[in-house]
């Protein structure tokens, strides 16, 4: 008998994925053609922006979009609880990193925030992270205050919403990771998103050259398109994204009442407009690897997202800061298996499993 094994995450491609990738493939347009196009029309739609541009992956975005939205300002606000490519981009895009502790769910503190704001500041990079977004709207009040721009790192919160309206259209620009881990995937692939005209038509020149027309060079840019291939994945995977956004956020409801009542652990809140691209609880006293290991051995996977706070890698160390907040979670938090692929029964399961621990 198969030995149970819970995946940690697991794309889902069914039959559509398949067709339209082979169509694609047919076409001969294979780089940044009409479904390219296609694509960028109907996640616009989705998220309900102007415009949406796609690139080729989540960090390219980020790349393309702090760019795009930097002044002459030398500094820039972010978190120290998220995954490098945060803080890499802002030193592409020539900012040195303030780095600003967190709350409890993981997400920026707007009070921390503002009381690192300066008139050095160019940019707030806030992450909506695990999936659960952040306090946007103080971020954007505070952003207003000092003339800063807002760029939102939604690469984890495909659909979040806050007030019914979706994550990566408050800010200035907003970003995308269609990583295979991800609530949709494109195989690999990223989305700017932005309202603001001048930002959409930058972030057009920096993903292709530079070129503004035909062998027409308005500046310096990068080769970072996405292909129509990823495009046609990410077309028939944005028409399951609430659905499998909806089984997300059922199996966490599930995993959160199957944890009542341990005092060793914390599981995340169960809020309006988090969609659970990682179910990420607190293992408190020093008890995260063992259980971790204790899981492995019953089949079920886990995850550390993260595991140090950024400034604890060499090349960043420079900017370190007191973050304690962010540096308690990277020594307690767990991810356990909540994709659409988690049955009830594994879900079930998993609660059994932990219960089961003994600290």
């Amino acid at each position: 008998m198969e030995k149970r094994r819970i995946r940690i995450a697991k794309p889902l491609i069914g039959e559509e994925e398949k067709r339209l990738v082979v169509e694609a493939l047919s076409s001969g347009q294979l780089a940044q053609g009409q479904r390219v196009a296609d694509f960028e029309k109907a996640f616009a739609g989705y998220v309900g922006c102007r415009h949406a541009i796609a690139v080729s992956n989540g960090t390219a975005a980020l790349h393309v979009a702090n760019l795009a939205c930097a002044g002459k300002r030398p500094k820039a606000i972010s978190t120290p609880f998220t995954f490098i490519a945060t803080a890499n981009t802002l030193l592409f895009a020539h900012k040195k990193p303030i780095f600003v502790d967190v709350l409890g769910d993981g997400n920026i503190d707007p009070a921390r925030v503002k009381a690192s704001m300066k008139s050095d500041v160019d940019i707030i990079l806030p992450v909506h992270l695990y999936g659960n977004p952040c306090d946007i709207k103080s971020l954007i009040e505070i952003a207003k205050q000092f003339g800063a721009r807002v760029v939102e790192d939604a690469a984890q919160a495909h659909g979040a919403k806050i007030d019914g309206k979706h994550v990566g259209t408050f800010g200035d620009a907003g970003i995308f990771s269609f990583y295979p881990t991800k609530n949709m995937t494109t195989g690999e692939g990223g989305m700017v998103t932005t309202n603001d005209d001048e930002i959409a038509n930058e972030v057009r020149l920096l993903r292709n050259h530079g070129q503004s027309a035909r062998y027409e060079y308005a500046g310096i840019g990068f080769n970072v398109r996405m292909t129509d291939i990823n495009a046609s994945i990410g077309l028939a995977q944005l028409k399951h994204l609430d659905e499998w956004n909806a089984v997300r956020r059922r199996n966490a409801k599930a995993l959160i009442e199957g944890m009542h009542g341990l005092k060793w652990l914390t599981p995340p809140a169960f809020t309006d407009g988090h969609v659970f691209h990682q179910f990420t609880i607190r293992v408190h006293e020093g008890k995260r690897e063992p259980l971790a290991a204790y899981l492995s051995e019953n089949g079920v996977d886990t995850a550390i997202h993260y595991p140090k706070v950024l400034y604890a890698y060499p090349h960043l160390t420079e900017f370190a800061s007191r973050c304690p907040n962010a540096e308690t979670l990277a020594k307690e938090v767990l991810s356990l298996p909540v994709h659409p692929s988690v049955s009830e029964e594994d879900v079930a399961y998993i609660c059994e499993r932990v219960r089961g621990f003994k600290p």
